[in-house]
């Protein structure tokens, strides 16, 4: 297989697994692009080894002896590797926040409730800072040394409130896993129960459970845009697009009446042009 083959398998599957993902970093430059490409295979892939996979621990410990086997410059079959090669061949890139995502993998396999909102947060950083921290040498191939902790802590914020967003905006799938990642403190605080998020009824105690997260998350976006101005202006319109456009899935919830339990919501194409429009 080529590189452009296998490249072009990976923005496929960067296209179907999220088309917001796609939108924002399709503005940027063609090989950078397919870099993305090739980071959000990998996540994606071995998220689908723990999700889809009727073998879930025996599938991730295959994928992650693959990635071993990447890492020791073995030959390793498939389109996410070859790519991946390319990708390890021109960016200095840090091999910790792949392993971590696996961490959160891990998780998923052996938890299914969060106590606190630090534990939610916890596992948000796992399933999705780590995603920008991969991206980093893509997006600011040359960081300068003093921005270094800032581009990293505004990376770490970007993720948890995209994540954040993912679990405000999925609570009735992860139901149907039997997975409730919304803090079991915050649910006490309102007096919402386990038995009242599997009826799947939108209560007003619902409503303030979902907007106090909800605020949080929004909270994470509003600080890690203070870093925005660090990136090269290459990536960092792509990096601004993917912020907004997953903090639009928020209000494109409360649009639905905060129904997340029968509706998935999501930021039509109309309303994305609106907001990319002002960038």
């Amino acid at each position: 297989m080529t590189t452009q083959e296998a490249y072009r398998q990976c923005e496929e599957i960067m296209k179907k697994g999220s088309l917001t993902f796609y939108r924002a970093f399709s503005l940027l430059s063609k090989p950078d692009r397919q870099a993305v490409a090739a980071v959000y295979t990998f996540c994606r892939l071995l998220d689908d080894a723990v999700d889809e996979s009727d073998r879930p621990e025996a599938s991730l410990t295959e994928f992650l002896h693959n990635f071993n086997r990447f890492l020791a410059n073995e030959d390793v079959e498939g389109a996410l590797w070859v790519a991946l090669r390319d990708v390890w061949g021109r960016y200095d890139m840090d091999v910790a926040p792949f392993f971590e995502l696996a961490e959160g993998m891990k998780w998923d396999l052996h938890k299914s409730r969060y106590a606190t909102l630090e534990e939610t947060e916890q596992y948000s950083y796992y399933a999705a800072s780590t995603v920008g921290l991969m991206l980093l040498p893509i997006l600011v191939p040359e960081p300068d040394a003093t921005e270094k902790a800032s581009l990293k802590q505004g990376a770490i914020d970007l993720g948890i409130a995209m994540q954040l967003t993912n679990i405000l905006r999925d609570v009735g799938e992860d139901l149907s896993r039997d997975r409730i990642y919304l803090p079991q403190t915050l649910l006490a605080e309102f007096g919402v129960s386990e038995a009242d998020l599997f009826a799947r009824k939108v209560t007003p105690a619902f409503m303030d459970v979902w907007e106090t997260l909800a605020r949080r998350a929004e909270f994470l976006y509003t600080r890690a845009r203070e870093t925005h101005h660090l990136y090269p202006p290459a990536s960092r319109k792509p990096v601004q697009a993917a912020a907004l456009l997953y903090e639009g899935i928020l209000d494109a919830a409360r649009g639905n009446a905060y129904d997340v339990f029968t509706k998935r919501a999501y930021v039509s194409t109309l309303q994305k042009g609106k907001l990319l429009a002002r960038l």
